[in-house]
């Protein structure tokens, strides 16, 4: 007896190809989706990150800039001129050898928060000395500067021959711009090297 063997039943339809091509070809453009949706994410997390990062690095630049300045001396006043929208002092900058230097930190014309600074020389200079200019940060809006005195609390400017007890800067960015900076308080003068 022979056996008959049939190929009917033993592959695909056109149809069956057909939906699983369809099928395939929804799940391929879901993974391209997620994956472009993720790329996306990654881009805006990492700048994001990178925003935080500068901010952190102004943050911890200008806190070390204002504990480091300079008390001034017995009977000799602190150099330290102080505004509304501008600080002088004589302090150290971060991340370099321990050598006081005349500083001023104040927003320019292009909308910069800029730290000027030049060695600082307890003579009279015979000639005069440039600064360097620093950029710490772009896009500020506005700086705004106060100065704690105990018995009198928080002014725009400082008119006394010692240092405030505490400083603050604030920071404001343009309308729409994201990023967002609490602010810095510190007591001038403590953090003696």
């Amino acid at each position: 007896m022979t056996r008959r063997v049939t190929l009917r039943g033993k592959g695909f339809t056109l149809v069956e190809v057909l939906a699983a091509l369809v099928v395939l070809g929804l799940v391929v453009g879901g993974l391209a989706q997620g994956m472009r949706f993720g790329l996306q994410a990654w881009d805006r997390a990492a700048s994001l990150i990178e925003a935080g990062d500068t901010l952190d690095a102004v943050d911890r630049t200008l806190r070390h800039l204002v504990a480091r300045m300079h008390p001034g001396a017995v009977g000799k006043p602190p150099p330290f001129a102080a505004g509304p929208a501008s600080l002088g002092f004589v302090g150290m900058l971060p991340g370099m050898p321990p050598r006081r230097v005349e500083a001023r930190l104040e927003l320019d014309a292009q909308h910069r928060l800029v730290l000027r600074w030049r060695p600082y020389s307890n003579a009279p200079r015979t000639r005069p000395v440039a600064f360097t200019e620093a950029e710490l940060l772009r896009g500020v809006a506005r700086l705004e500067l106060a100065y704690w005195h105990p018995d009198a609390g928080w002014s725009a400017d400082w008119e006394a021959s010692v240092l405030p007890a505490l400083i603050r800067i604030r920071l404001g960015f343009a309308p729409g711009d994201r990023r967002r900076w609490p602010d810095i308080v510190v007591a001038p003068g403590l953090d003696r090297p």
